[in-house]
């Protein structure tokens, strides 16, 4: 219910962007906001449903970029997207959210999703990879502990919401990512950018139904 709090704090570390042409990293429509911002608000939206406003404060850090890919070290990028946001979020549930994403943070312990609830706090795994541990931590607990998952029967990896979409249209039911979802999460960046440049909250237009999790129940390499 309302007494949940979601907060993930995402750094991306520019001296780790290998990019061949790293100018796009930080070019109108880009930034840390752009590059991993689909993955955790995607992530917020399946775990809490959808949002209903948006607050933030996004700025250049560093304007002057050094690159360190191969065959362009040395090079200088002039960033003009935010290098630097923090978002917070209220959803339709009453849970508040909070994103950061930037490339001006050199190093950070911090790259995971924490819900925070009445009892107990869950430690989700990065969204931007396709494993890790689920712990959970209450008040009174010494430290985290690992819950068991099962096995899925779907492997968890790139082109699993192709695969989805495939087997919804044969079953003639709505699949996860979905154009909605998307639109959705392109609201929530948008809206970030526009909250900070306006000075104010942004109520969002779009919504979407909270995507049905997967079934681990199913036969091996099948979605219904």
């Amino acid at each position: 219910g309302a007494s949940l709090i979601c907060a993930a704090l995402v750094f991306g570390n520019s001296s780790l962007i290998e990019h061949p042409n790293p100018e796009i990293f930080y070019g109108e429509g880009a930034g840390p906001l752009f590059d991993m911002g689909p993955y955790y608000f995607t992530a917020f939206t399946t775990l809490l449903g959808p949002a209903k406003s948006i607050f933030a404060s996004a700025k250049v850090g560093v304007v002057d970029r050094v690159i360190h890919a191969k065959g362009r070290v040395g090079d200088v990028v002039h960033a003009t997207a935010p290098t630097h946001v923090a978002s917070v979020v209220d959803f339709v549930s009453g849970v508040t959210g909070t994103l950061v994403t930037s490339f001006d943070v050199k190093a950070s312990r911090y790259r995971n999703i924490e819900i925070y609830g009445t009892d107990a706090t869950l430690s989700v795994p990065d969204p931007n990879t396709f494993g890790g541990p689920l712990q959970l931590r209450g008040l009174l607990n010494a430290d985290w502990r690992t819950l068991p998952l099962d096995t899925p029967n779907t492997p968890q990896q790139r082109g699993l919401g192709l695969a989805d979409m495939l087997s919804a249209r044969q079953h003639n039911r709505a699949h996860r990512a979905s154009g909605d979802l998307a639109l959705h999460v392109l609201e929530l960046m948008d809206g970030a950018l526009r909250s900070s440049a306006e000075g104010r909250r942004v109520e969002l237009t779009t919504t979407v139904e909270r995507p049905a999790p997967l079934d681990y129940s199913l036969p091996p390499n099948t979605f219904d």
